[in-house]
């Protein structure tokens, strides 16, 4: 499935027009969390919990860069570092978060 149409909001995520005439919106953190590379693919270890008397605050997450990867992928520079995930429009297309894709991408277990 190629895209018709790509925009970036570096602070707001992904909205892709596909040719079919499908829109999907893809937000930043929902994107990120499904970071195809095979570090974020992968098992990831559990996250201990640390407490402290002073909440810490991440900084907001942001798209620092987007890259073509040839006519059939983009690679997201994310704010915190990482880089390496090159989102498949096939990928992309799968894991639309609409409410008409959604329960097929869930069903597939996405």
């Amino acid at each position: 499935m190629d895209p018709a149409r790509i925009a970036v909001s570096k602070s707001r995520g992904v909205t892709i027009d596909w040719r079919d005439n499908h829109r999907s919106r893809y937000e930043l953190k929902y994107l990120r969390e499904r970071c195809p590379c095979a570090a974020c693919a992968g098992p990831r270890p559990a996250q201990p919990e640390v407490a402290s008397a002073f909440p810490i605050y991440p900084p907001a997450l942001r798209i620092e860069g987007v890259e073509p990867v040839g006519n059939y992928a983009l690679r997201i520079v994310w704010s915190d570092g990482h880089s390496t995930g090159i989102y498949s429009f096939e990928h992309l297309r799968r894991i639309c978060p609409c409410s008409e894709c959604a329960p097929a991408s869930t069903a597939a277990g996405n």
